[in-house]
């Protein structure tokens, strides 16, 4: 049996800096104690100043300090603050749990982390960060915030700096020394490579400088200019600009004095710099090239792909734009910020996207480009969409593509959400909601899916077609939250309008969805019905999907009723048809209800042959709250097969990515595993006391649900029923953190080798390995009962036969009902 693989976390999520950073070495240091002495520190400053890049350069030298990582979190363009928590989590990897606010799940997550995190360009979202960062520092000790934004947040405790332009010139001394003339020569180098830096081209270098006042990005964007005209042209043609009055510019002016930090910037008259570098360098570009800058201000960021699919028209020919891409980064007016699948990706500055959006506007094409950005967006969403619950055959690694392109375009699917909304266009706006419940869905991202589907849905327009597909969004993100009577009302609403159209495979949709929140429910006669019908709606028109999750969800019904044959043969029918689509997510949640089927008919070799495969394919996907689950029943089944330390590998790796994802029930089923599988194995106080920590977790996180029997039983580990009752109520008093700890040392401690006791001599006696009901039951299983009859000739449940079966299967040292009835005729039990 091969040990649980141990993946290193990554510690940060930072960008690699796509050209070299210069100067600030005094910035850095004073900024690195800052950091070690307050936990929230904003960097103020006009756009273009370098915030961002300063506050990346910070958070790369204090990656030692934060044991667990530093995290960009990027706030241009949220609007609301879950999209402010949406950020924070995706950057630190907590996932949304069912029935809570995300700002919780956070908090709670990041209470026991040490945490650099980087919330970069909060501006327009500085109210929502300031409540969100107030929340984060004053539950979780260990967070510390650094922020960039033009103003101060007001947050409790914070630490203002105001970040300065860089250092200028002196007038004596060499000037290429001054931080400024650095960046700038090395810009100009990069502009043109045969660029010679003689002393009259440092003095106009320098004179340059200190016209713009030090601000980088006006420095690098005049530093641009030198691919096309002299450095003294470029003087002459910024003078003329900064001075349009003919006033001559200062020369040889000094160095002034820094701000420092809690001293503001002079943020107007470098603001005003920075524009007029931006018009003169706008006044510079081909008519082509400004149609282009202007048009690309509608993305967050893009792909050349995406740029020529929405920003050419009759004016602005595709074949022009990838040249025109290169040359707009040649100025310094594009950025690259990644590559993903191959394809590099785009981006403005703040200060130039600003710029540019203004003339977009200005041009009167804003409405237009919108539009085509929307399109681009819709085509993103609804091929992933349909790739990922259509029956159509495709390669898996195509499929998973789709899936990942539409996430890492959200942004700018957000903002066509935003802008589809404002405009209430209710079609386009049901059109993406619909498109793109598969990734709300697997992304756990279901209260701004339910938000977004809701909101178009309360508009009166909409096709009743794309309203029954958007239905069936808000029915599956509602039973994934745990609202089951909005679940039914918009599953019956999503059934009542496909059928009006005619479109089965949507109507088998809000079927299965019915199916499942009955059978969550408790109505399993129910469930059956509308299951009958979506396999009859989906073999009739060839929906390979919905036939699959049908018998995948007729499955799971018969292992609620105890038919475990039954639900095995449903499972593998669904998996065929999965496998014969490729469609591996799928197939991994299928194969996690076949294996759960299996672990409780104490089938331990099927369950682990499906939550090993389910194990590889959550790996590749990413989501962490199904891989846990993997994770848990691997470790369940090692221990079970005797691999204890191997066991304890995989609970530990389970129980550790539920803590840091911020999953709850997660957490509960994890210290409930390591519970039985401690109680087992000889450490029976830690058992117990994991057993009720978990107990109570699990109630916290399942509001509304069933309780279930402690994970340990008294009866099974021979300790007196006050002993156990005693020592369930230490745990359940237990804070989570410190049980999670409990649970981690007692992995630990079952990992290391022990010594091997001494083989006993002569016959075991039955009646101390056994109890006495295990007997009962042990005798029942050799005359050829099942759960089902044992359960109903001695008035227990199905499921409480089953623990006893494994229990027995387990003292015994056995892994199937057959071994129990050779054991019981070889050895017949007396009363």
């Amino acid at each position: 049996m091969a040990m649980a693989p141990r993946t290193a976390p990554a510690r940060q999520n930072l960008p690699q800096e796509s050209d070299s950073f210069i100067g600030r070495e005094r910035d850095l240091g004073d900024l690195l104690r800052l950091l070690a002495a307050d936990r929230v520190v904003t960097l103020c400053g006009v756009g273009g100043v370098g915030k961002t890049r300063l506050a990346l350069r910070v958070a790369v030298h204090a990656t030692a300090a934060f044991r667990d990582g530093v995290w960009l979190a990027e706030m241009a363009g949220v609007s609301t603050p879950h999209e402010v928590a949406a950020r924070v989590a995706a950057a630190v990897g907590v996932t949304e749990e069912t029935g809570r606010p995300l700002a919780e799940t956070l908090r709670d997550a990041l209470r026991t982390r040490r945490v650099l995190l980087i919330l970069d360009d909060c501006t327009r979202a500085a109210a929502d960060v300031a409540e969100l960062g107030a929340e984060l520092t004053g539950s979780c000790p260990d967070v510390t915030l650094l922020i960039t934004a033009d103003a101060p947040l007001g947050l409790p405790g914070e630490a203002v700096w105001h970040v300065p332009p860089l250092a200028l010139p002196g007038e004596e001394g060499d000037p290429r020394e001054a931080e400024a003339v650095r960046l700038f020569l090395d810009r100009a180098r990069t502009a043109d490579p045969d660029f010679s830096a003689d002393p009259e081209a440092v003095a106009a270098a320098a004179r340059i400088c200190r016209e713009l006042d030090g601000v980088p990005l006006a420095l690098e964007l005049v530093a641009a200019w030198l691919r096309r005209m002299p450095v003294h042209r470029a003087e002459a043609l910024l003078g003329a600009s900064l001075h349009p009055s003919g006033t001559p510019p200062s020369r040889g002016r000094a160095e002034p004095p820094r701000p420092r930090e809690g001293e503001p910037a002079r943020s107007a008259p470098r603001a005003r710099l920075l524009r007029a570098a931006l018009e003169q360098s706008h006044a510079l570009l081909g008519e082509e090239e400004r149609v282009l800058l202007r048009r690309l201000s509608v993305f967050a960021d893009w792909t050349l792909e995406s740029a020529e699919r929405v920003c050419p028209d009759a004016d602005l020919p595709e074949s022009a734009v990838l040249d025109l891409v290169s040359s707009l980064a040649e100025r310094s007016l594009i950025a690259l910020t990644r590559e993903f699948q191959g394809r590099a990706r785009y981006r403005l500055p703040g200060a130039v996207r600003a710029f540019a959006a203004e003339r977009l506007a200005a041009a009167g094409e804003e409405e237009a480009v919108r539009l085509r950005h929307r399109e681009h967006m819709l085509r993103i969403t609804e091929e992933m969409g349909s790739s990922s619950v259509g029956g159509r055959l495709m390669p898996w690694a195509e499929r998973f593509a789709h899936w990942l392109l539409a996430s890492v375009e959200y942004d700018d699917i957000r903002a066509a959400l935003h802008w589809t909304a404002e405009r209430r266009d209710a079609e386009e706006g049901l059109r993406l909601c619909a498109a793109l419940r598969p990734y709300w869905g697997t992304g756990y991202h279901f209260t701004e899916g339910m938000g977004w589907t809701e909101r178009f849905l309360a508009m009166p327009d909409g096709s009743g077609p794309v309203r029954a597909r958007a239905s069936v969004t808000a029915a599956e993100l509602s039973w994934a939250r745990g609202d089951l009577d909005s679940a039914l009302h918009h599953g019956r609403t999503a059934l009542r309008l496909a059928e009006d159209a005619g479109d089965d495979p949507t109507a088998a949709a809000a079927l299965n969805m019915l199916a499942l929140a009955a059978l969550r429910s408790g109505a399993a006669e129910e469930a059956a019905g509308h299951l009958e019908r979506t396999l009859a709606l989906a073999r009739r028109s060839g929906d390979l999907w919905n036939e699959a999750i049908a018998l995948s969800t007729r499955g799971a019904l018969a292992a609620r009723g105890g038919n475990f044959t039954e639900a095995d043969a449903l499972y593998s029918a669904a998996l065929m048809i999965l496998r014969g689509m490729d469609h591996r997510w799928g197939v991994g949640v299928s194969l996690i209800g076949q294996a759960t089927a299996a672990e409780r008919q104490h089938d331990i070799a099927v369950a682990d042959r499906c939550y090993r495969e389910s194990l590889d394919i959550q790996r590749e996907i990413g989501a962490a709250p199904e891989l846990a689950r993997c994770l848990f029943g691997v470790g369940r089944i090692a221990h079970a097969f005797g691999a204890t330390s191997q066991a304890y590998d995989y609970l530990a790796e389970g129980l550790l990515l539920s803590q840091s994802t911020g999953q709850r029930a997660g957490v509960a089923v994890g210290l409930a595993s390591i519970a039985r599988v401690a109680a087992g194995s000889g450490e029976v106080r830690g058992g117990c006391i994991l057993a009720g920590a978990a107990a109570a977790l699990r109630e916290r996180a399942e509001p509304g649900r069933a309780p279930r029997p402690p994970a340990v039983q008294g009866e099974e580990l021979g300790i007196a029923p006050g002993t156990l009752s005693s020592l369930l109520r230490e745990g359940r008093r237990l804070p989570v953190d410190e049980a999670v700890g409990l649970a981690l040392r007692i992995t630990e401690t079952g990992r290391l080798p022990r010594q091997r006791q001494p083989e006993r001599k002569g016959p075991r006696s039955t009646r101390r390995v056994l109890t006495p009901r295990e007997r009962e039951i042990a005798r029942l299983v050799a005359r050829g009962m099942g759960n089902r009859e044992i359960s109903e000739r001695l008035f227990i449940t199905p499921a409480t036969v089953a623990r006893h079966v494994a229990n027995i299967n387990r003292k015994l040292g056995f892994h199937s009902r057959k071994q129990i009835a050779a054991w019981v005729a070889a050895s017949p039990l007396s009363e």
